[in-house]
């Protein structure tokens, strides 16, 4: 059976370096905002090529946090892609704002600029770009209408760590780069963590204060403020994997080209532009027989995944929301989408094997 996923597996060539931190974390008897965190993110801005990173609870928080900082008043819009996972949306939902989608490119699956411009009103305050599965947005056009409009730009960049577009990297374009650790990423904590990047220190301040109550000094409370603080192990965690993310990155982007090179064209593959370094968090194919294709995988002793089943607006938390909001592209997206095995530990004979069985399906 060739798995989807197996996080021992994803981690076991870091297993002897986890746990020398795991002790020295331990000794330090420091778990709250110590060095670990703080040395994890001065290394994270640095790999990024942002001024600042501030570590927090989840990829969730990250996007709640940025909004919280930017001070927003309730029911302004924040414009979002149309089939973006449910945390996206749940970080507008949560600030008080309201979600506003805009439909992807068919092609990339990302955020549609010119869908963005079609969304703007006078109410609009943010544009929330996702980089879906490792591939960068377009952020010259989104960065354009941005400044155009006067938005803050917050990239969602939880499945896109170390991505870039001509050289530059997922989270330096915005005001705001908010990243998840959850296990799965390509750089994964070993259980939630997340983090903020930027350049502005006027709301890095805020961003510091708002994931800890409110306060800059212990018992001192500036403003309202939360409980979302990257803890002390998996800061040290993430620091033992950040060294080894590029190869991550490359390995996923080696099985990417065995399946974009030699899987038959029946199945719609990602898009490839030079300009742009993607890192394949996912691997998504599509298929006008996804789950005919996913079960035929299956009885094949492939395991696949979906990313996602269900579009955003058709979530039974969501239809109030979004009642009466026409999403076709999405749909046809969620309803086709199918990710295939590309994990770390996943060998090219693996890759190979799925490719064999892939080529041979026929539709009934």
């Amino acid at each position: 059976m060739i798995e989807y996923e197996n996080l021992f597996l994803s981690n076991r060539e870091f297993t002897e370096e986890l746990q020398q931190s795991f002790e020295q974390t331990l000794k330090s008897g420091w778990f709250i905002l110590g060095n670990k965190v703080k040395e994890f993110e001065k290394e994270f801005a640095l790999y990024c090529g942002s001024r600042h990173c501030v570590g927090v609870a989840s990829g969730l928080d990250a996007l709640f946090l940025s909004l919280k900082a930017c001070s927003f008043k309730p029911g302004d819009e924040v414009i979002v892609p149309s089939n973006t996972y449910i945390a996206t949306i749940l970080a507008v939902l949560n600030a008080g704002l309201k979600p506003v989608m805009a439909e992807p490119d068919i092609r990339t699956y990302n955020i549609d600029p010119e869908k963005i411009r079609e969304q703007i009103t006078a109410k609009t305050v943010a544009i929330m770009p996702v980089h879906l599965y490792g591939k960068l947005c377009d952020m010259e056009s989104i960065m354009e209408i941005a400044r155009e409009n006067n938005l803050v730009v917050i990239e969602d960049c939880a499945q896109a760590h170390g991505a870039a577009y001509k050289g530059k990297r997922a989270g330096t374009f915005g005001t705001f780069g908010a990243f998840s650790y959850y296990p799965t990423k390509n750089l994964g904590a070993l259980g939630d963590a997340g983090s903020i990047t930027t350049d502005d220190e006027t709301l890095l301040t805020n961003l510091h204060r708002l994931r800890n109550y409110g306060s800059d000094v212990k018992y001192y409370n500036e403003i309202i403020g939360y409980n979302s603080r990257l803890d002390e192990i998996q800061a040290a965690f993430l620091s033992v994997k950040l060294k080894k993310l590029d190869r991550i990155n490359e390995h996923k982007r080696k099985l990417a080209k065995l399946y974009s090179e030699n899987l038959k064209d029946d199945f719609i593959k990602p898009h490839h532009d030079e300009n742009y370094y993607d890192v394949f968090h996912i691997y998504a194919i599509r298929h006008e027989k996804r789950d005919e294709l996913k079960k035929y995988l299956l009885d094949n002793g492939i395991k696949t995944d979906i990313h996602y089943p269900v579009a955003p607006h058709q979530q039974h938390a969501m239809k109030e929301i979004f009642k009466g909001i026409p999403c076709p592209l999405s749909e046809q997206l969620h309803a086709s989408i199918l990710s295939l095995p590309i994990s770390y530990f996943h060998t090219e004979e693996d890759v190979n094997r799925v490719i064999a069985v892939m080529n041979k399906f026929e539709l009934h």
